[in-house]
């Protein structure tokens, strides 16, 4: 479905870090209600943006590099995580852990909506 190289997938309750490039993101319902929202930076960055809606709250903190590599932890990849706040973040290189993680990226993108901004 997707090309090994150049290929990041992220999941997050929110994402407002400059610095990540090419990306393809799923974040949590509440993006299409603020006044300006992680949603609208991304979608108008040109960042196929997908709202999850289908929880509570989609708080899920990952991204997923070239189909081996998966960062998670508590890190929001948000500027006050960067720079304020307390935070973890694990860096997994496996292809089989990898491979987990992309299908139930895959599901939750299979049920959220293309966030098109405001």
């Amino acid at each position: 479905m997707f090309s090994d190289k150049g290929l990041i997938l992220i999941q997050a309750y929110s994402f407002t870090s400059k610095p990540i490039a090419h990306v393809e993101i799923i974040l949590d319902k509440s993006n299409k209600t603020a006044k300006y929202s992680a949603g609208d930076f991304t979608a108008h960055m040109g960042i196929p943006t997908y709202i999850d809606a289908e929880h509570a709250i989609a708080h899920n903190k990952i991204i997923i590099i070239d189909k081996e590599t998966v960062i998670t932890g508590s890190f929001n990849f948000t500027k006050a995580a960067e720079k304020k706040n307390a935070e973890n973040l694990l860096i997994l290189k496996s292809k089989e852990l990898t491979k987990i993680y992309l299908n139930n990226w895959q599901e939750h993108k299979k049920h959220s909506t293309l966030y098109q901004g405001k």
